[in-house]
């Protein structure tokens, strides 16, 4: 444990000289399970961060919620909590989690449950944040004029306002950091930013003011780095990935923050993985539209504008980002109901792979037609050959060992659908040879969840934005 102290009112003047600790726990809803173990085990720590949320899972957590009102958030977030919860209270870390879904509420329940399960009762708070979720607001919004148009099409969310499954804005640190201020040892959130778990609690610890662009912008990108797990300490790194040492043990990222903003990214030692400069240069790039303007809800950071330093084995030291003001807008996900899709393979061998394949694909599509079955889409791909690469694959070669059919439909009609299913297992006997593997069986039928990311006024949502502190 460092020598934080949590409610810090810290001067913003850069003249505090602690160092904060945040470390990653989780990149995405079903990573490694272990790894938040490792973390507050592993050493020292402040604050642990853990990233749960992707587009298409917020519509996933509300499929679960329609099913089960007690549902829509990451279970498996709990018992990792009973797990560590005697732990990170007796060492004073905080956990900052998006973890809450599309029922925070509920889960912050279920957290509070597991702290007195594991024996920290009476010892520690959860806060709450609520107010992301925009579902049963959005005939109010857009009677309000909120068109909340496709921000790749232009199109009007009237288009699909009787499908729409989940609609939730982005939010920022400001929550995060009431909830920090009001006590709160684990705050668990709906739809916040990736980047806001990590730099919220960098402007609770050091009194970082609202406007202080260029703090935040360093905020933004230490969160940038955190948000994806071991992404950023080895995990799928492409330069000399196959010397990087003991991924089965891999060690998650921690940012050592200073209070000018400055921060080292590090692992706990003796784990495995690897941080230096290309490593996290690789993640800086990850999903990176214009790197001079990285839009969040708090600030906009320029990355173009950041200095990396390798300062020892395993730091890599971020400085000199610039910030500017935020938008008036935040960033709204939206996923609606959009059809029905399958998908089915075979396997086929040499000699000729390819073009048994092929002939398999070209005879079943001619059936589908002759059934007169019609779809908004039909993809046919060659795993082992051009299902990553596509056309740049060029011709496969006659020595090929064996490849993968996979076809793909989707239409709005799920009875053709269902018939595309029972197309597939026919090609067995009545097409190409050689077919040695019908992998999984007739292909399931299932619901297609498009993605609307849209635009809303910022004081459309602030004002519903709420936090809560349960006792454990």
């Amino acid at each position: 444990m460092t020598d934080a102290t949590h409610g810090s009112d810290a001067s913003n003047d850069g003249s505090d000289d602690r160092i904060i600790r945040i470390g990653s726990g989780q990149g995405f809803w079903g990573d490694d399970l272990e790894a938040p173990v490792r973390q507050v085990e592993g050493g020292p720590l402040d604050y642990l961060m853990m990233d749960y949320l992707a587009e298409v899972t917020m519509s996933i957590m509300q499929k679960q919620r329609s099913r089960n009102p007690e549902a829509g958030y990451a279970r498996d977030f709990i018992p990792l909590m009973e797990r560590i919860f005697p732990k990170i209270v007796e060492g004073g870390v905080r956990i900052v989690t998006n973890a809450g879904g599309v029922n925070p509420l509920g889960c912050g329940e279920a957290v509070v449950a597991a702290g007195r399960a594991s024996g920290v009762g009476g010892k520690a708070r959860v806060g709450v944040v609520t107010g992301d979720d925009l579902r049963e607001r959005l005939p109010e919004l857009v009677s309000a004029g909120h068109e909340l148009r496709n921000m790749e099409t232009g199109a009007h969310i009237e288009e699909i306002l009787d499908r729409v499954e989940s609609a939730n804005a982005y939010i920022g640190a400001g929550p995060i950091v009431r909830a920090l201020q009001g006590g709160a040892d684990v705050i668990v959130t709906g739809r916040s930013t990736d980047t806001a778990l990590t730099y919220a609690p960098m402007m609770h610890e050091f009194g970082w003011a609202e406007d202080d662009w260029d703090r935040l912008a360093h905020g933004v990108v230490a969160g940038h780095i955190n948000e994806c797990g071991a992404q950023a300490s080895g995990g799928n790194a492409l330069v000399d990935w196959w010397t990087i040492p003991a991924m089965e043990a891999v060690g998650f990222p921690i940012v050592e923050a200073r209070a000018d903003g400055s921060f080292v990214v590090t692992k706990h030692p003796g784990t495995g993985g690897r941080v230096n400069r290309p490593v996290v240069t690789e993640q800086l790039l990850y999903e990176m539209g214009d790197p001079s303007e990285y839009i969040t809800p708090d600030v906009v950071a320029d990355f173009t504008s950041l200095r990396l330093e390798e300062v020892g084995p395993d730091r890599v030291r971020v400085s000199g980002i610039r910030g500017g003001p935020a938008t008036d807008f935040l960033k709204v996900s939206i996923a609606y109901e959009d059809g029905y899709k399958a998908v089915g393979t075979l396997v086929y061998a040499w000699p000729d792979a390819a073009a048994k394949a092929r002939a398999s694909a070209r005879i079943l599509r001619e059936r589908l037609d002759r059934l007169g079955l019609r779809f908004d889409e039909v993809r046919v791909e060659l795993v082992g050959w051009d299902s990553t690469h596509g056309h740049l694959a060029g011709p496969p070669p006659a020595d090929l060992p064996e490849v993968q059919l996979r076809v793909a439909v989707r239409g709005q009609d799920r009875a053709a659908v269902e018939r595309f299913t029972r197309e597939l297992a026919p090609l067995v006997l009545t097409g190409s040879p050689s077919v040695t593997g019908f992998a999984g069986g007739r292909p399931r039928v299932q619901e297609i969840m498009a993605y609307w990311p849209a635009l809303i006024r910022k004081e459309a949502v602030q004002p519903h934005l709420d936090v809560q502190i349960l006792e454990v």
